[in-house]
């Protein structure tokens, strides 16, 4: 249980922490949804299918950012309380530092439960949603989207140009190239058509138009006319093609162990079996990094010139091992019996924080004042006369 100091100090890192790390996930989320813009600009999005396709991504924002934001608050938190002695008051009664860390740790200990529960279950989930939207609006919701006098890409294979698009979703003047045949590419003109949506897969009723192909045997223009066609504008033949997933949308047990009928390359089984170390051990992260900012503030004597050097050396100390986590994480998609550089990563600097935050601080023995009566009492020596 948490005495009333605690819980004092539990309040103040908590709404901290609340407030940093949804502002920053709320940077980093602005500073990616640039990209899915044109979307809107070009596309005709609306605005909440923006919103929906593009928080589906906050989940793994929070997961990344949740150890540092916690590092940050926790050592500006603490830095104030030395600042209004409060951290003084608390030591005069005989508290010791793992005392006065006992609400940052509690904290800790509750974002490491949180990062598991976004690594394990919401992270894989929320990513897996957001590139199965995304294929949609792309493959499918893209064709409904066609905009007036340019030619409009409907996926990596078909390009449509209209003339001009009515209302009621009949479009004038239709230019349509389908390259989803690679070796037979066709072009299709029509004087109008009719927009349909049907099974998910939007489609297009032709009128009055001609479709063109290149005899690749003979290199003639084989020209067929036509008074009424139907074409299906879906990037992919077969709907139910199976999507291929990456690292980010599969689940622990799935990275570690992937289905056997998956056609997997033995570089991607490399790269999940990192990401599954990573994800296990990066919730971690929020006690080691708790602990390091506690060791840097908790640990010494107190100081009426401030704290500048501890938390820049702090800092150094964490960029050095996000750097470090990085660097074990690539060693170990090329690698995977280096899993073990992970898992060293994510436990070691805390046992060093720890050990470094309990142990006795270094007693300093002052220096000796001259009027004292021991300094008196000592013989002066004099140099022997001649």
């Amino acid at each position: 249980m948490l005495d009333g100091f605690s819980r004092y100090v539990f309040r103040q890192l908590l709404l901290a922490l609340v407030f940093v790390t949804l502002g920053l996930a709320a940077l980093i989320w602005l500073t990616q949804s640039l990209r899915y813009l044109e979307l809107i600009v070009n596309r005709g999005l609306s605005l909440a299918v923006f919103f929906q396709l593009t928080l589906m991504m906050l989940p793994n924002f929070i997961a990344v950012i949740l150890p540092v934001t916690l590092f940050i608050v926790v050592l500006f938190t603490y830095n104030r309380l030395s600042s209004d002695r409060e951290l003084v008051a608390m030591r005069a009664t005989g508290v010791g530092p793992w005392g006065l860390g006992r609400p940052a740790l509690a904290l800790a200990l509750a974002a490491t439960l949180l990062g598991y529960a976004l690594n394990l279950w919401l992270v894989p989930d929320s990513y897996r949603a957001f590139r199965q939207y995304q294929f949609e609006i792309r493959n499918q919701v893209a064709a409904v989207l066609l905009q007036e006098g340019v030619f409009n890409p409907v996926g990596d294979a078909i390009t449509v140009y209209v003339r001009r698009r009515e209302r009621d979703g009949a479009l004038q003047g239709l230019l349509i190239h389908d390259a989803r045949d690679r070796a037979n590419p066709i072009t299709i003109m029509a004087e109008r058509g009719q927009l349909l949506m049907g099974a998910g897969s939007p489609r297009v009723v032709l009128f009055n138009g001609s479709r063109q192909e290149v005899d690749r045997a003979t290199g003639r223009l084989r020209l067929l006319t036509f008074e009424e066609n139907l074409i299906d504008l879906a990037q992919t033949r077969a709907v139910e093609e199976v999507r291929y997933r990456d690292a980010r949308e599969r689940g622990v047990l799935e990275l570690l162990s992937p289905p056997a009928g998956e056609n997997i390359s033995p570089r991607d089984r490399a790269r999940f079996y990192a990401e599954a170390h990573q994800r296990l051990a990066q919730p971690l992260g929020c006690i080691v990094l708790a602990l390091i900012a506690l060791a840097a503030l908790l640990r010494g004597d107190f100081s009426r010139h401030g704290q500048l050097k501890r938390i820049l050396g702090a800092i150094g100390i964490v960029v050095l091992l996000q750097s470090a986590g990085l660097g074990a994480g690539s060693l170990v998609a090329r690698d995977p019996g280096l899993a073990p550089l992970i898992w060293l990563h994510a436990i070691l600097p805390g046992l060093a924080a720890a050990w470094y935050l309990g142990a006795a601080p270094r007693r300093r023995t002052p220096p000796a004042d001259p009027a004292s009566p021991a300094a008196s009492a000592a013989p002066a020596l004099a140099p022997a006369s001649g």
